[in-house]
């Protein structure tokens, strides 16, 4: 794994319990995953606010029979009781087929608003399929022109081939694998952890 390091000016956090880089304040650390890693995460050890780090892992996703991205590019984000959530590059995405959402945007107090974004393949419309960061702030700024995708509005996604398990619930949107451990946060009864 390889690890570099920047300084956070980062002072405001809602979930801060104490001081270092858990809560913002000093130094962060910026990692990359590799598919070479083959260690189960506990989504537990992961921190809040939470840590953006490079994947070279190959993610697909796939509707309609209709390859919608494909990519090993992706950043991904880390972050307490929750399975990653990977953005991916619109580069890498069939653009052609998403189109922007109607749907009002939502506020992350992390990475800014975030807008949404509906697939539309040979007149099949599914609704709010992903959405993006436009303008993230500061610290997720490497996000910008990146898309999430909800994997429980999609026929299939994968990391490095293994079919994902879409994050409980249908707020959040985090890819489930062998690769990362729960409990998670969004089943009922979840949402006050």
């Amino acid at each position: 794994m390889s690890v570099s390091l920047f300084i956070s000016f980062n002072f405001l956090s809602a979930a801060c319990m104490g001081w270092g880089p858990q809560c913002g304040l000093g130094v962060e650390e910026v990692y990359s995953e590799s598919m070479n890693d083959t260690k189960v995460e506990s989504v537990w050890e992961y921190p809040r606010p939470p840590r953006m780090e490079e994947s070279d892992r190959r993610l697909t996703i796939i509707h309609a029979g209709v390859t919608i991205a494909d990519t090993a590019r992706a950043m991904r984000i880390l972050e307490t009781s929750h399975p990653p959530v990977y953005y991916i590059p619109q580069t890498d995405i069939a653009m052609e087929y998403v189109k922007g959402s109607s749907r009002r945007g939502s506020f992350c107090e992390y990475k800014g608003i975030a807008s949404y974004w509906s697939l539309d393949i040979g007149g099949k419309r599914v609704d709010d399929v992903a959405w993006s960061y436009a303008q993230p702030s500061a610290s997720y700024a490497a996000l910008k022109d990146y898309l999430a995708f909800y994997a429980n509005r999609v026929d299939t996604c994968t990391v490095d081939g293994e079919v994902v398990v879409p994050q409980p619930g249908d707020f959040y949107g985090g890819w489930i694998t062998s690769h990362v451990k729960g409990p998670f946060k969004g089943a009922p009864g979840t949402l006050g952890w």
